[in-house]
């Protein structure tokens, strides 16, 4: 960006204005005393006593004296209006400054700071509410972006070290090898890495672009989506409930899937070690007809409030960022992220809230559509 030519400040050209306005007013009411001085009948006059016999001032010496005076009362005014204009300027610009400041801060990485400025309301006032809202937004965004970073690397980084170790192990001693169990393990390993790859790629296309959208049936993508869980649920012992009504809608039928997909998992990897249950319904909301929304509801161990709300930050799992030791129960920490981010695109909400006797209730919840 070019450098701005340097001008006056908003404050000496306050002041020039104050003192304009002031020169001008006092000049409006010298001109009517003079033109009025100046039109009064022109005749010799005298004094009133008769102690004094000297003749008074003449008009001409009257309005000459009224000039003077002017002049001087228009010198007073221009330096009372320069003084008082260039002291009422920076009272009223203070507030400006104290946003400058702020401004300045969080150009060099100091988002913590906050204006904070007291008094009435008034235009400065919200612009430095707005302002403080705009840091407040900015800092959660920065600090979650780091804590994503951080995340990533961490995830990233965990499959490539287990195949590194298990490669060098394997080239230490190649006799001493299981080595389809070693390939079995390097072919877990490795699909890991690429379900957090692809989970990072599709958080980072819902960013980007708007999703194409058509006429959809949460009851149908959540049909396609219990199908694909079904052996899942089998072998962790989980019973799985559905009650799917219609539930018209627009959307991405495919992301919507994934987004289904994503919430049954959870309900499944983190459910109970054994006889675990499963709730789906989908259908109108019944507080609201112009939504439509699915829930997912499954048993499991008591959850607080506060750890719920950090459900849908990126890398976050149940019992924090480690990964479970169970290969069947154990997720990359983005499905979650993901079934938000979703939910965003769509214009919809993503509810979550721990169930009284234990587990998690997510509600998804959309504008209600036209499925034909």
């Amino acid at each position: 960006m070019s450098p701005r030519k340097r001008r006056l400040t908003a404050r000496m050209r306050l002041t020039l204005s104050y003192t304009l306005f002031a020169v001008t007013v006092g000049t409006l009411c010298l001109a009517v005393v003079y033109v009025g001085m100046k039109y009064i009948p022109n005749y010799p006059l005298t004094s009133s006593s008769p102690r004094y016999r000297s003749d008074a001032p003449s008009r001409q010496e009257i309005l000459t004296s009224l000039l003077q005076a002017c002049g001087y009362a228009l010198a007073l005014i221009t330096a009372v209006g320069m003084l008082g204009g260039w002291f009422v300027a920076g009272r009223v610009l203070r507030p400006l400054q104290d946003i400058t400041r702020a401004a300045h801060a969080a150009a060099d990485g100091a988002l913590e700071h906050r204006i904070a400025l007291t008094g009435p309301r008034d235009e400065f006032t919200d612009l430095s509410d707005a302002f403080d809202e705009m840091l407040e937004r900015l800092q959660r965004s920065f600090d979650a972006q780091q804590r994503f970073a951080a995340n990533a690397s961490h995830e990233l980084r965990t499959p490539l070290a287990i195949t590194r170790t298990m490669l060098q192990v394997a080239a230490a001693d190649p006799a001493g090898q299981d080595w389809p169990k070693l390939v079995g393990r390097l072919q877990d390993t490795n699909q890991r890495g690429i379900e957090i790859s692809e989970a990072l790629l599709q958080l980072a296309d819902l960013g980007h672009a708007p999703p194409e959208t058509g006429p959809v049936d949460l009851a149908d993508t959540t049909g396609h989506a219990l199908a694909a869980v079904r052996e899942e649920a089998a072998a962790l012992g989980v019973t799985v409930t559905a009650d799917l009504r219609p539930a018209p809608s627009t959307g991405n039928a495919v992301l919507l899937r994934q987004a289904a997909l994503n919430l049954l998992h959870n309900a499944l990897r983190h459910n109970l070690p054994a006889d675990g249950r499963v709730a789906v319904t989908t259908g109108p909301d019944p507080d609201d007809p112009a939504l439509v929304r699915l829930t997912v509801a499954n048993s499991g161990a008591p959850l607080a409030p506060e750890a719920v709300a950090t459900f849908t930050e990126p890398f976050l799992r149940g019992r924090g960022r480690t990964a479970g030791a169970d290969p069947s129960r154990r997720g990359h920490g983005l499905g979650l992220a993901i079934v938000a981010a979703v939910t965003e695109a769509h214009h919809g909400r993503l509810r979550l809230a721990p169930e009284p006797s234990g587990g998690l209730r997510a509600t998804l919840t959309l504008p209600a559509g036209n499925a034909d």
